[in-house]
């Protein structure tokens, strides 16, 4: 027989004790993972198995204006459910339902006596006194969870600013969508201890509360909104035309008072089953589409040529009706000229061959560079869903002619939102803004949580050059095609601008964006506004007649408003009755409105075959007449 030997017998012990060691280690580690690593997940789908719960839908924060007035608001509904394993006597619990709900008592009783349900959801929707009804009639197996509806107090008023939430009440456009993280709360819920098949264990209750959302508060003025809402819709209303929108900003600090839209919908009635009309109203156009500035563009090229030093404001240039450049003939919008005028008539007139002059004079890397600083190729920053911005020809590709163009807003492409933002750099004094709609956000008891004011811009022109500019647009109103954007008695200065649109590479016959950029002084802060009608039907559709009028009407609103007494003296207006000019010809008829001193917007050539006002109508010496010639 042989032994075995003692290092052998050692070995197998010392197996047995690493083979033990290591499934120690392993019930371990197990063991820690289970109660470290997975015992939140483990105690929760625990608590799963043996709880009921009822949701308690956090209430949504408000959106609030820059005056306390409600903008979007949260109801508390609720949902009723029944457990059939709870109800202790059926007919009382159906009777019960049926009375404070105002349902069948045969169908309620159909549902609870239905077989094989752990729950039943009875109604939803219903309201607090419904529900306290019900409760107060000490029926059992039924149960409450608190639900919440999102409402909007003025309905069809800043739609696309304030945007809509889907059913589950979470943010899908506008500000309730880019600030869903502020307004969205914690939901809580109502614990009940349960068997498997989910009969209660215990009658008591474990209450896990839900946690508010924050109120947003706006830049927004209300009031302002309304006057601002009132003038868009009539725009659109009077000239047919397939939109109408308008913006309001404080011009030194960049905060949005106002922005409205038409056609717009009920945000208590979204549209959801009319997914073009959806699309096409839900969009706020002012920061996400793009459009040629046209004469608006003005602005920003004069002040690029000024503080540039590229002529000398008391330089006369001549507009013979057309400037040839790269051996294109770019007309100006007057065929027959405006002769020769100084800078400050140029501007009043709104000659395209003056600011041809201008920009080319400045060159291309210039221009680019000041396009730069004004952020025209990039997004403003904007607080709102869907910004775009501005779309130029690569630095590198421009001709003479292109550059000739973007001097009276052709061949370049802007947001609203960014050439109001550009002007304003004009307004203010020569410093670039952020514009901004959210001002803070707080708690329920108004304490604020977050603050958004932004810090002061990058100088892109002198102070110097703003001031001079800053006076002739106020002439623009005084003296030239903005007159009908002047409220006796206040200063208003500001462009207008006609533009064609293309479709398809090719001018669109009959298809205009009428402008006008205007802004004042209200108390110590400048108010500037951008007025935007798309394709007006017939044939005013010049921005002078179209736009202007209703900025003046936004400014004289606020003025009343924020009762803001007029500076200037009020002379007393001079009347006239329009005469006849249809079948003049174009020398005859030009020389008559001149003679009486009534500002004019003038198209084609050859003999008048339409006026406006008409003859006979009484006016004064802010109307702007129209007539076409062919």
């Amino acid at each position: 027989m042989v032994e075995k030997s003692q290092y052998s017998v050692k070995k197998r012990l010392l197996a047995l004790v690493v083979l033990v060691i290591f499934i120690f280690t392993l019930l371990c580690g197990r063991l820690f993972y289970i109660q470290l690593i997975e015992g939140t997940d483990l105690q929760a789908r625990a608590l799963d198995q043996w709880t009921r719960d009822v949701p308690l839908k956090a209430k949504r924060g408000a959106i609030i204006d820059c005056n306390g007035i409600t903008l979007a608001d949260t109801a508390t509904q609720y949902t009723i459910y029944v457990r059939p394993t709870a109800v202790q006597n059926v007919e009382e619990t159906a009777m019960a339902i049926s009375r404070a709900l105002g349902y069948s008592y045969e169908y309620i009783l159909s549902k609870i006596n239905k077989k094989g349900v752990s729950e039943i959801t009875v109604a939803k929707q219903v309201s607090k006194d419904q529900m306290l009804m019900l409760k107060s009639s000490g029926a059992t197996g039924i149960y409450y969870s608190q639900d919440i509806k999102r409402y909007y107090p003025y309905g069809d008023f800043m739609t696309q600013l304030l945007g809509f939430t889907n059913v589950d009440v979470v943010g899908q456009t506008g500000i309730e969508a880019y600030y869903d993280k502020y307004l969205q709360g914690v939901n809580g819920s109502i614990l009940t201890q349960t068997d498997l098949i989910g009969r209660e264990l215990d009658a008591r209750q474990t209450y896990l509360p839900s946690l508010d959302g924050l109120n947003v508060v706006l830049t927004i003025d209300y009031y302002a909104q309304a006057i601002v809402e009132k003038a868009v819709k009539d725009a659109y209303s009077a000239y047919s035309a397939k939109s109408a929108s308008c913006i309001l900003m404080n011009a030194s600090t960049g905060e949005i008072k106002a922005i409205a839209q038409s056609p717009s919908f009920d945000l208590n009635n979204v549209p959801r089953q009319d997914v073009v009309t959806l699309f096409s109203n839900m969009k706020a156009t002012a920061v996400s589409n793009v459009y040629e500035p046209g004469s608006t563009f003005k602005i920003l090229t004069a002040a690029i040529g000024m503080d540039a030093g590229a002529f000398n404001s008391q330089y006369s240039f001549f507009c013979p009706g057309y400037r040839i450049v790269d051996g294109d003939r770019i007309k100006c919008w007057r065929t027959i000229g405006h002769g020769s005028q100084v800078f400050a008539e140029g501007i009043y007139n709104s000659c395209n061959c003056m600011f041809i002059d201008i920009a080319t004079s400045v060159g291309t890397d210039t221009m680019y560079n000041y396009f730069d600083k004004l952020g025209l190729q990039k997004a403003t920053g904007i607080d709102i869903v869907g910004e775009s911005h501005g779309l130029l020809i690569d630095r590198s590709k421009v001709k003479s002619v292109d550059i000739a163009r973007m001097g009276f807003g052709q061949a370049i492409a802007i947001t609203p939102i960014e050439l109001l933002v550009a002007a304003s750099t004009v307004i203010n004094g020569g410093r670039l803004v952020t514009p901004y709609v959210m001002s803070r956000v707080e708690d329920s008891a108004g304490k604020p949580v977050v603050n958004n004011a932004k810090p002061e811009g990058d100088r892109v022109f002198s102070r110097s050059v703003c001031e001079e500019l800053k006076g002739y647009l106020y002439g623009v109103v005084e003296l030239g095609s903005g007159k009908k954007a002047g409220v006796p008695g206040y200063r208003i200065g500001g462009k207008t601008g006609t533009a064609q649109k293309y479709e398809n590479g090719a001018i669109a016959a009959g298809k205009y964006v009428s402008s006008f950029l205007g802004f004042t002084s209200v108390g110590n802060e400048d108010y500037v506004a951008l007025m935007i009608v798309d394709e007006p039907q017939g044939y005013l559709y010049y921005g002078s007649i179209v736009a202007a009028p209703y900025v003046g009407e936004i400014f004289k609103s606020i003025f009343a408003y924020l009762d803001i007494s007029p500076y200037i003296n009020i002379e007393e207006r001079k009347s006239y009755v329009m005469p006849w000019l249809t079948d003049m010809s174009t020398s005859n008829a030009t020389a008559l409105l001149k003679s009486m001193g009534i500002p004019f917007e003038i198209e084609g050539e050859g003999r008048v075959v339409y006026q406006f006002p008409a003859a006979g109508v009484q006016c004064d010496d802010r109307t702007m007449a129209f007539i076409k010639l062919e």
